[in-house]
């Protein structure tokens, strides 16, 4: 039987991010890594040239707390960090998910990297990255939650909610952007693309996938880039989540040759 090994820019990929590491899973199932590393390290990095290599490792370890895949996000960590993604950075991604996929199950990730990171010499705690106070989270949360959903969005969710959910709106405001998004370590654009590729891994939140889209638009990630990401997520969040990730996109920002068909039609 010939030896199955991956091709040469997929090797360089790997050997790049995963310097001397050789998978035992080349030995006990080579068809398979074949034909994955040349899928997710040669072809499909081909189609991710809008972001950079470390934007696109930070959007795959969010992905990765969503989908719940503790095991491979430890592996893409280290490779995350190889490629110059910072200590702070990657506690950042992992505290940006706190609001999106809830601590049950970001808990043992914040375990994983704390593991990491001490692993490699890196005392912890790191430097705090919080900006606001519990007096002024939430005013301004309430004010980057309207830089990033938009002013008029924001005003009828408050005026729409029932005076039994008001609360849920508050938390919204005060934790999810007062708590979070106010964060230094990362800039707003980029904490806009690691929501859209934890909620687009989670599956389930369609609507949520969408607004986040148009967050992104309003942040100054356009189209392209929000393909990149979804395009470097597939190999590890599967086709149905992509599929339903690209439907979001293309409902609110569609590409140039589906609104020239329109206009012909």
């Amino acid at each position: 039987m010939t030896a199955r090994k991956p091709n040469d820019a997929a090797t360089a990929a790997h050997e790049r991010l995963f310097p001397g590491h050789v998978s035992t899973l080349a030995v006990t199932d080579p068809e398979l890594i074949e034909y994955f590393d040349n899928f997710a390290f040669d072809e499909v990095l081909r189609h991710t040239g809008e972001v950079d290599e470390r934007t696109r490792l930070m959007t795959q370890l969010a992905a990765m707390i969503a989908v719940g895949g503790v095991t491979e996000y430890r592996v893409m960590l280290g490779a995350a960090l190889t490629v110059g993604v910072t200590p702070v950075e990657a506690k950042e991604i992992v505290y940006q998910a706190v609001p999106y996929a809830g601590m049950a199950r970001v808990f043992d990730f914040l375990h994983a990297t704390n593991d990491v990171l001490t692993d490699r010499g890196i005392e912890l705690p790191l430097e705090g990255q919080s900006t606001t106070s519990p007096d002024t989270r939430m005013e301004q949360g309430l004010a980057v939650q309207k830089r990033i959903v938009g002013e008029k969005a924001v005003d009828a969710m408050y005026a729409n909610a029932p005076a039994d959910e008001q609360h849920i709106q508050q938390f919204l405001s005060g934790n999810c952007f007062g708590d979070h998004y106010t964060r230094t370590g990362i800039d707003v654009p980029t904490r806009e693309l690691l929501t859209f590729a934890m909620l687009a891994a989670l599956g389930g939140a369609d609507a949520q996938v969408k607004g986040h889209v148009a967050a992104n638009l309003n942040v100054g990630n356009d189209r392209a880039a929000l393909l990149a990401v979804l395009t470097g997520l597939l190999p590890f969040i599967g086709y149905p989540r992509t599929l339903n990730a690209l439907a979001a996109i293309d409902a609110t920002t569609p590409s140039d040759d589906t609104q020239t068909r329109k206009e012909d039609a």
